[in-house]
């Protein structure tokens, strides 16, 4: 097993420098970290078993001596923000630590939109990357590992970066805009530690003592501490995908005729065709899993020759290979990534170009998302490939079984990428996850109120701010009042604020349809920061949140809404009436709702509910028209007053 691998040799490395009497220090204390400002921060490490440790640190000389498990820790104060620092650790070897800054840590956690780098935003914010030169804002990027026997005491790999021209595309999104925007406002150094992984429940998170209490999630643990049982699902699965990729590959027709299809000569007259963006079951290839093959012949400007151009295909459903005048431009092996491609500079032709795409779908619908770039672009000009292809199946198959995310189960998690952590002080955590609990939002609230206490107490200070990202809107907007996991996963968010010291920042306004990771990651990042500044730096003056839902009575045929966080005032954003409002009676039978704001309250009704009993706002998977906001500009979370 590679993870086995991985493990072994760190307790390799650990007996290595124990038996030779060399200090080791974890990987988060090296060159560049960040360490918090104004308190007491540990600094440990192994050694030779009573071997003694000296640490000078900011003038100060600091002895301790390994116990007899070759563990050392050392307690020191920080100074208020600044640096360079430097460490020198010695004992039968030497160390220096070099760069240190002090000022703020923050710990970036969460699934795959806390992981979406800056590298996946990059012509989003193509000027604010081509401006970043901060050495006093740093990232330490945590692999992906999990473990499920012990929690580990170190990391396999990682360093501390700056952001840097050279860097800042491997930041996370969401941290540095966070840290950007703190910087700004105080002036400090900002250290982020991103571990995060993509696609992960909220349980792979918390410590074997935080689940005790959830039954149904130990006995998945107890099964996964099996290392056989995990060696023999790996063995299986990996043999089916590999045969069915074999499989495929000797039926795909456009790989295995006399000419391939991707070549600029083949004959492609009879292909049908369809309008792109789309799926190819709208097309009719109805419950289609395996390759087809998309082709278009387009119009190249002798001006867009000779240049490198820039390929947008959108996102598609799975995989695609791509193919220029029947030269092979790039790949992307799943479906989450935006497709973008460079085209070499001698690879358009002026006149005629054929463009083609190999498609692999392993399940479910398979093509091209809708509202996404299709477009070719040298310099400011812009060829548009949306319309239009041609289509022919190279290959159907039966779905391909979803492989097993170890990853994403119970506990491992928390073992491999939090545990190494816990003696890191930090200011506080910036989480942003909740898209892989969709399907099970009743058990959400106490698994990350759980997460939160289990966190606060393995790092032992107390109640560290946590701040979290409420879900986006998501998928398509439905024309009437609907049920809503997605709505009830927001409402289990909502109420984790009941867990001291936490903010939340709302996002339903800033979600993509068709797209569980929007690309605005600036907003999100500004609106944890305004979370920050009250709840970890208890700034009394900043409005923080938008509108939250308080209490509501009921008088005559309107129901009257309370809300916290109106800041300057409650308003209908756009100037409008207010939307997405939903009212019913006692049958539970919802109705769209006129609303209108009196005196910083919601006054709600409709002419066809003589006796109102409840209200919902913004409760859908996507409530993109929701617009209840305070004059700050912050849009209200989404609520029911009969939350349960």
């Amino acid at each position: 097993m590679k993870f086995a691998a991985r493990f072994i040799f760190l307790g390799l490395v650990l007996i290595t420098h124990q038996s030779f009497g060399e200090i080791k220090l974890p990987r988060l204390i090296s060159n560049g970290m960040v360490l918090q400002q104004n308190t007491h921060i540990k600094v440990w490490g192994w050694a030779k078993k009573g071997e003694a440790i000296t640490l000078q640190f900011n003038n100060q000389v600091y002895n301790t001596t390994a116990n007899t498990n070759g563990k050392w820790l050392i307690l020191l104060p920080t100074p208020k923000a600044g640096g360079p620092y430097e460490m020198d650790i010695s004992g039968e070897n030497y160390l220096k630590i070099k760069d240190i800054l002090i000022g703020e840590v923050w710990v970036c956690s969460g699934q795959s939109n806390m992981v979406l780098p800056m590298e996946r935003v990059k012509e989003k914010y193509a000027d604010i990357i081509a401006k970043t030169n901060n050495p006093l804002i740093r990232h330490f990027f945590i692999p992906t590992l999990y473990n499920f026997y012990k929690p580990l005491d170190d990391l396999p790999a990682g360093k501390w970066e700056a952001a840097t021209p050279e860097n800042i595309l491997r930041f996370t999104a969401t941290g540095y805009f966070f840290a950007k925007d703190l910087f700004e406002k105080y002036h400090v150094p900002i250290g982020l530690i991103n571990a995060s992984v993509g696609g992960t429940p909220v349980e792979s998170w918390i410590s074997e003592e935080g689940l005790k209490p959830f039954p149904k999630y130990m006995s998945i643990v107890e099964q996964m501490k099996d290392s056989s049982y995990i060696g023999q699902v790996r063995k299986k699965e990996a043999a089916t995908s590999s045969q069915w990729y074999a499989k495929l590959r000797k039926n795909d027709l456009g790989m295995n005729g006399p000419k391939k299809w991707f070549e600029i000569d083949y004959d492609a007259s009879v292909w049908k065709t369809m309008i792109i963006p789309d799926f190819w079951e709208n097309a009719g290839l109805k419950s289609t899993n395996g390759v087809v093959w998309f082709r278009k012949e387009i119009e190249v400007p002798e001006s867009m020759t000779g240049k490198t151009a820039k390929l947008f295909l959108g996102r598609i459903v799975d995989s695609d290979s791509v193919y220029v005048n029947g030269k092979f431009v790039g790949t992307i092996g799943y479906q989450y990534p935006p497709r973008r491609y460079e085209i070499p500079k001698d690879l358009l032709k002026p006149g005629k170009n054929i463009m083609v795409v190999r498609i692999i779908n392993v399940s479910g619908s398979g093509g091209f998302i809708k509202d996404k770039p299709y477009e070719i672009k040298v310099g400011d000009e812009t060829i548009d490939l949306k319309g239009t292809w041609q289509y022919k199946l190279g290959a159907a198959s039966e779905p391909l079984p979803a492989p097993t995310f170890f990853q994403y189960k119970p506990l491992g998690l928390y073992n491999s990428m939090i545990s190494p952590l816990i003696n890191y002080t930090i200011k506080g955590v910036i989480w942003y996850q909740g898209e892989a609990n969709v399907p099970y939002p009743g058990d959400y609230h106490p698994l990350f109120s759980t997460m939160i206490q289990d966190w606060r107490q393995k790092w032992n200070q107390g109640n560290f701010p946590f701040l979290y990202v409420q879900l986006a809107n998501f998928l398509k907007s439905k024309p009437q009042p609907s049920e809503s996991l997605w709505a009830e996963l927001r409402e289990a968010q909502l109420q984790t604020l009941d867990v001291p010291a936490t903010g939340m920042a709302v996002i339903t306004d800033i979600g993509e349809w068709n797209d569980i990771h929007p690309l605005n990651k600036e907003d999100v990042g500004k609106r944890l920061a305004l979370a920050a500044e009250k709840v970890a730096y208890q700034d009394k003056n900043v409005v923080f949140s938008g509108p939250t839902y308080q209490s509501m009575k009921i008088k005559k045929n309107r129901i009257i809404l309370s809300f916290s966080n109106i800041g300057s005032g409650l308003m209908a954003k756009g100037g409008s009436e207010l939307k997405h409002f939903a009212i019913a009676g006692a049958d539970k039978k919802f109705v769209w709702a006129k609303a209108e704001i009196t005196d910083n309250k919601v006054e709600v009704w409709n002419d066809t509910v003589p006796n109102p009993v409840v209200v919902r706002y913004a409760w859908a998977d996507n409530p993109d028209s929701a617009n209840l906001y305070n004059q700050e500009g912050l849009p209200a979370s989404p609520f029911r007053t009969d939350s349960k």
